[in-house]
This record gives structure tokens, C-alpha cells and sequence, in this order.
């Protein structure tokens, strides 16, 4: 959903129960308060950030911090303009990552690396040009803000007996409802977790995170259906989950090193398109 008022262009991008992820563009200086705790990662431009009597110059790769109830302004240089990937968060969801007040009063943090490449790696999720989870790239960026914010680092879930029965069966179910449009809150509420500490859990017990592991389900069904099926590659994108084509174009070619119409062709014809290609199982 794309929404504009004077000054200020937004696109929700994700909008979950305990996290939503928008795209700003601002060109114009922009007033308003805060209604949730956000993290703004500043993608392109640069911008000067106005609350509670203090003033912060964010460039790319600074991140600006917002609180419930602050009041602000932005605003830009002469013919300027600011573009930031803002992760915005229900503070029920800190109590699975150790939420520390203090670090919520900082306004604009300077570029970190720590934070620039999860901020990157989130533009790539944007993209398309990665499998992990927006919302999944959210909720780390939050715990490394943390982490940088308060100095203490967010302890590692300990993989017992009972968090690797869960893991496991949550992949399990993810695998039986792939061809469905599943989020991270859902599967975790499946598992009975807080949304991030099930994305810790699963992601150390199984190496991948829940929406890796989703779009590996689908790709392998995929896969299996370009062979046996002789539906238009773009039904079959749909029926195993893939909202659009080319989004599922881009991701099986990605893993697969071909397009899915070279992969369905008999392996005779290109080597690369057997259909026990193994790069579609790492």
C-alpha cells in the first residue's frame, strides 16, 4: 500500500501483529509523532532530525529512532531529499530479545557496520534478490541496535532437546503448508513461540531461517512440477506459493542456475537443466 501527504511518500512493504516494515521518500521538511518504537535505516540521501530539543544529521547508513509519544521534524537540504526502510515494532515483541529503555532515547545513531549490512541485507530483501524474511531481517536488526545501543550482547538461545523437537516440527509444518501464504508470526505462533526467539531457535537448530526454509519447500515443489506437469510454468508458480511470476523466475533461476521453461526441458537437451540439479537443496 503506497501513501503520500505533503512532503512524504510511504509503501508498506510488511505488516504483522508485532512488526511492520515501511519505505519512506521525503523531499519536503515533514512534521509528526512518533506512535511506535521504529528503527529507520536511511537507504539514500540525507536528512536532519529534529525531537526533544536535539538535532541529529543522518546520512546513508544512519538510523533514526523513534519512541511512542515524541514529537518531530525532518528536514533536508535545498532541493535534497531522504530515503529510509523503517521497522516499526509493538514493545510486546522485546520481551523475547531483552528490550533495555535507555536504548530507545538515542534519536539518530551514526552508520555502524553492524547495522549497515543487515540494513543492506534488508534492501536485498526488498529486492527479491535474497530468500531470508523482511520481517525476519527486522526483528535481528532490532537486537543488533540493541546490542550496539546498551553495549550487552543478546544471549544465544540454548538448543535443548525441546527446542530442536520444536524447530523440527515446525519445519515439518512449514513443509505441509508451504503452498500457503505463511509469515513468521504464524509459524511461530504454530510453534507456540515468540516470533524472534522461535526465528533464533530455528535458524540454530536448522541453519536456515523459517522463510529460507519456506521458499526452499516451494522451489523443491517446484522443481518436481516442471518435471511431471505440464501446467504453464506460471500456474505452477502460483499453486506452490509464489505471489507473482517473476518473483519465482528470479528465485528458481537464483538457485537452479537456469530459468524454470530450460529446466523443464528434458535433460538430454542441457545438462544443467537435470532435475537433480542439487543446487535447488542447498
Amino acid at each position: 500500500m503506497t501513501q503520500a501527504r505533503p512532503g512524504l511518500t510511504s509503501r508498506t512493504l510488511v505488516r504483522g501483529a508485532s512488526l511492520s516494515v515501511t519505505d519512506f521518500v521525503c523531499d519536503a521538511p515533514v512534521t509528526g509523532m512518533h506512535e511506535e518504537l521504529s528503527l529507520s535505516y536511511v537507504r539514500a540521501g540525507s536528512l536532519t532530525y529534529q525531537a526533544e530539543s536535539c538535532s541529529f544529521d543522518l546520512v546513508p547508513g544512519s538510523v533514526l529512532v523513534g519512541r511512542p509519544g515524541i514529537e518531530y521534524a525532518c528536514s533536508h537540504v535545498p532541493g535534497g531529499s531522504g530515503e529510509c526502510l523503517s521497522f516499526r515494532y509493538q514493545t510486546a515483541l522485546f520481551d523475547g530479545i531483552g528490550d533495555q529503555p535507555r536504548a530507545w532515547h538515542g534519536g539518530g545513531v551514526p552508520p555502524l557496520a553492524e547495522l549497515m549490512v543487515l540494513g543492506e541485507l534488508a534492501q536485498a530483501a526488498v529486492a527479491g534478490v535474497t530468500d531470508i524474511g523482511l520481517d525476519e531481517v527486522g526483528m535481528l536488526f532490532a537486537a543488533r541496535f540493541l546490542e550496539a545501543a546498551t553495549g550487552r550482547r543478546c544471549r544465544s538461545p540454548v538448543s535443548s532437546s525441546v527446542h530442536r523437537r520444536r524447530a523440527v516440527d515446525a519445519a515439518l509444518w512449514i513443509q505441509a503448508h508451504s503452498c500457503e501464504p505463511l509469515t513468521l508470526e504464524n509459524v511461530a505462533t504454530e510453534a507456540s513461540m515468540s516470533p524472534f526467539h522461535f526465528l533464533r531457535i530455528f535458524a540454530r537448530v536448522l541453519g536456515v531461517t523459517p522463510h529460507q526454509y519456506l521458499v526452499r519447500c516451494r522451489l523443491r515443489k517446484a522443481a518436481w512440477l516442471l518435471v511431471h506437469d505440464t501446467r504453464p510454468i506460471s500456474d505452477i508458480a502460483l499453486d506452490v506459493g509464489f505471489g507473482d511470476l517473476s518473483n519465482f523466475v528470479r528465485t528458481f533461476r537464483r538457485a537452479a542456475g537456469v530459468s524454470p521453461r530450460r529446466y523443464r526441458r528434458s535433460p538430454g537437451e542441457d545438462s544443467r537443466a537435470n532435475p537433480l540439479r542439487p543446487a535447488l537443496y542447498n
